[in-house]
């Protein structure tokens, strides 16, 4: 098997939120899952996966794998994310900034489809490190360094956005999280 057949990434620099713009959905409707720099067997680059649907009746305004880099943002859906609903996400060009002031602030910038996503987790616990097996949404291994916010902040637009965090993210851990370093591998 070739490196650019094996399905895994890594990262560092990673800012994760889940949530929910109303309490009591059945799912989320915000993800913002970002990383300063992503590497891949096809490259590297600021990169993630975005969700933004504004309300729980509509439609996603914002949706896909993003990244500063085609090229890495195509690898994620069929290669890491195969089997999942998220194989077949679409690939959106995107500017990501991620500023790290720990253990006080890490925060993510991202400009997407005429859009800025900013996610800012405040008041971090110490890092854990973390080994999670594959869940239904996310079929590989995952591995990495965590700290969990205090505090959460979602603004779309210049607009502070209220959300409610689930108990759990899609892997099964906090649903925020500063992850310094992480890798998931199938």
């Amino acid at each position: 098997m070739g490196l650019t057949d094996q399905a895994w990434m890594s990262w560092e620099g990673g800012v994760d939120l889940v949530a929910m713009t109303a309490a009591g959905l059945p799912q989320p409707n915000v993800i913002v899952h970002v990383a300063r720099m992503v590497h891949t067997p096809v490259g590297s680059a600021p990169s993630g996966m975005l969700l933004y649907a504004p309300a729980p009746d509509q439609a996603p305004l914002l949706m896909g794998f993003i990244s500063e880099s085609s090229v890495v943002c195509r690898y994620f859906g069929p290669h890491v994310f195969r089997g999942t609903p998220f194989e077949k996400a679409p690939t959106l060009q995107a500017k990501i900034h991620v500023d790290v002031d720990h253990p006080g602030i890490v925060s993510a910038h991202v400009e997407v489809e005429g859009h800025i996503i900013r996610a800012r987790l405040t008041d971090l616990k110490p890092h854990v490190l973390i080994a999670r097996p594959p869940a239904e949404m996310t079929p590989f291994d995952q591995q990495g360094l965590e700290a969990e916010p205090r505090q959460v902040l979602l603004e779309v637009d210049g607009e502070q956005i209220p959300v409610t965090l689930p108990p759990a993210g899609i892997s099964g851990g906090p649903p925020a999280v500063y992850s310094a370093s992480g890798l998931y591998a199938r």
